[in-house]
């Protein structure tokens, strides 16, 4: 299963489970530890481990791997390891206090389906100005 694929499945079973502000990341040049970092946000200790849950069933079942889960104990913060695609669900407080947004750098992930995704990808952001010459 490729990356694409994978995103795919992964950020369908968020929204199966209702997540809020799903937002999807390419982390291709800022690590060669995975290629995608899904960030979604639950309302409750409950909803972060269903969410949690969802990915790692789904992901299962279309013949992929779970590497691991860490964080259900609490619920606080979920993080669902799926190799390339790596996937974090947090309470909004726990997303806000560590901004992982701002961590990995807001590059925007364009999946085929881009009409459907698009209120999930970060916007684009300006990069420094350039120097007048």
């Amino acid at each position: 299963m490729n990356t694409e694929e994978l995103t795919r499945i992964v950020v369908q079973a968020l929204e199966d489970v209702k997540a809020k502000d799903i937002k999807v990341f390419n982390t291709e040049k800022i690590t060669d530890q995975f290629e995608r970092v899904v960030i979604a946000s639950g309302t409750s200790n409950r909803q972060t481990r269903a969410l949690a849950f969802s990915v790692s069933s789904s992901v299962k079942a279309a013949g992929g791997d779970v590497i691991g889960m860490e964080g259900q104990d609490t619920g606080e913060w979920v993080l669902v390891d799926c190799g390339s695609v790596v996937c974090h669900v947090l309470q909004p407080a726990v997303r806000e206090y560590y901004n992982l947004e701002e961590i990995w750098g807001g590059r925007e992930v364009f999946l085929q389906a881009n009409e459907e995704c698009a209120s999930r990808l970060m916007p684009h952001r300006a990069h420094a100005p350039e120097s007048a010459e």
